[in-house]
């Protein structure tokens, strides 16, 4: 991985302009690893996502003997399925601060059955598992929390599971209802089995995601809108041979959303019109900002039209990379309003306060609300130290403020612990740099 300095600084970018290979989707990358690890058949997974969260994921399956290795120096890996069973019943897991790998991993060992301790960084021990934990004990699992009720770390004994219908929140992560949805073939060994949803379902797309792959690796799962979903019984995980990781639809953002700040064309390579990844839908945000998007099957382009339009839109669907429109709005010609986004205070750290409070050191007006945010530009950008509250996606978003757009000038910015990129992407800045030009760093 690569090393970064404890803070780096971003000067004034005049212009931004170029092409980025994005890396691959975080989503995918650990959705893929797990299906491949309860598959049966051996599976071959090109362009994995390089980052801390897949190899919490790729460590994860090792200590419970699921066998892998990786192809060379590439980014490409063989998984050896372990059909349906898991060959290691008592592990102590640690999941770092990957919601993407305790949660579905929480499912599928609670139903498959052993002695399991998963436990993660401190911030991880702050994010809600409750929903999930609730709806695996109410058919028989036996999850117990060691620490606060609610949240890891956790303990799984064996239990008995015994029902054919259980039912999940859906209003607080999505990915309560995918590590359900990725265990059911687990459960519906003899009986089908059908999850309710409880309430609304936010973030849908990353549904769509766990359907999809789950297809791809032999099971259908059979949905009633967004409120119910069976899989009926028998149905296996088998390998697909070969799958491709997707770039990142979620890194994507801020090159695009660079490109309609600061000039552009700036294009990603990696994803396109034809992804998986509801955060694809980014693009129709900067269209409705103003910004030229032009896609192919596996590229999207954005450029600038001038000064950024405000945007007043719901949120739920994409709110990973609605990150980086609350940046973008800085450049926009009056306040922009960013709803149904309660989901960010349960991510990596709480999103809204975050944003809330390192907009405002840029001379932003910030109204900070439960679930929404309204963000009115400043006259100019002011230089600030941005910190980033371990969290990825806040690093990646403020780079996009050292950028001249049409509506005001960026200025300097210098990131504090920008190593915490290494989550989802380790070469970030590099990237950056190659498309923000007259930038030093």
């Amino acid at each position: 991985m690569k090393r970064y300095p404890h803070h780096l600084d971003l000067q004034p970018a005049l212009h931004a302009q170029g092409t980025v290979r994005l890396p691959g989707s975080k989503s995918i990358s650990n959705r893929t690893l797990l299906l491949a690890a309860l598959a049966n058949g051996t599976t071959q997974i090109m362009d994995l996502l390089a980052s801390d969260d897949t190899h919490v994921m790729l460590m994860a399956l090792q200590t419970l003997g699921v066998k892998w290795e990786q192809i060379g120096e590439t980014q490409n890996y063989i998984v050896h399925g372990a059909q349906g069973a898991l060959p290691v019943h008592h592990a102590d897991l640690f999941m770092g601060n990957a919601g993407t790998a305790i949660r579905p991993l929480t499912a599928a060992l609670a139903v498959m059955g052993g002695d399991y301790s998963l436990h993660g960084v401190s911030r991880m021990h702050e994010r809600p598992i409750g929903d999930l934990v609730d709806a695996l004990n109410a058919i028989g699992a036996r999850i117990e929390y060691t620490g606060v009720a609610g949240y890891p770390p956790l303990h799984i004994r064996r239990g008995h599971i015994h029902a054919q219908r259980l039912q999940v929140r859906g209003n607080v992560s999505s990915q309560f209802l995918t590590a359900l949805l990725m265990a059911a073939p687990l459960i519906a060994k003899e009986q089908a089995v059908t999850i309710d949803v409880a309430g609304d379902l936010i973030s849908k797309p990353y549904i769509e995601i766990t359907l999809n792959l789950m297809r791809r690796f032999g099971v259908v799962v059979e949905r009633n809108g967004w409120q119910s979903f069976a899989v009926q019984a028998g149905q296996k995980y088998m390998s697909p041979g070969i799958i491709h990781v997707e770039g990142d639809a979620s890194s994507a953002s801020y090159f695009l959303a660079a490109g309609a700040i600061a000039g552009g064309p700036v294009r990603v390579e990696g994803v396109g019109r034809n992804s998986i990844q509801g955060d694809v839908r980014f693009v129709e945000a900067l269209q409705q900002m103003g910004a030229t998007v032009t896609m192919g099957d596996n590229w999207i382009e954005a450029k600038s039209n001038g000064i950024l339009k405000a945007i007043d839109a719901d949120f739920n669907h994409i709110p990973d990379a609605a990150m980086t429109i609350a940046v973008a709005a800085l450049y926009a010609d009056g306040p922009s309003i960013l709803r149904n986004i309660g989901s960010w205070r349960v991510k990596e750290t709480d999103r809204l306060a975050a944003m809330a409070t390192e907009l405002r050191k840029l001379g932003t007006v910030v109204e900070e609300g439960a679930d929404y945010l309204r963000v009115t530009p400043p006259v100019q950008i002011r230089p600030a130290a941005i910190d980033t509250y371990d969290d990825h996606r806040m690093a990646m978003c403020f780079s996009l403020a050292s950028l001249d757009g049409a509506a005001r000038k960026g200025n300097r910015i210098r990131i504090n612990d920008p190593k915490c990129v290494a989550k989802t992407f380790p070469d970030y800045f590099d990237a950056f740099a190659k498309i923000a030009q007259n930038t030093l760093f």
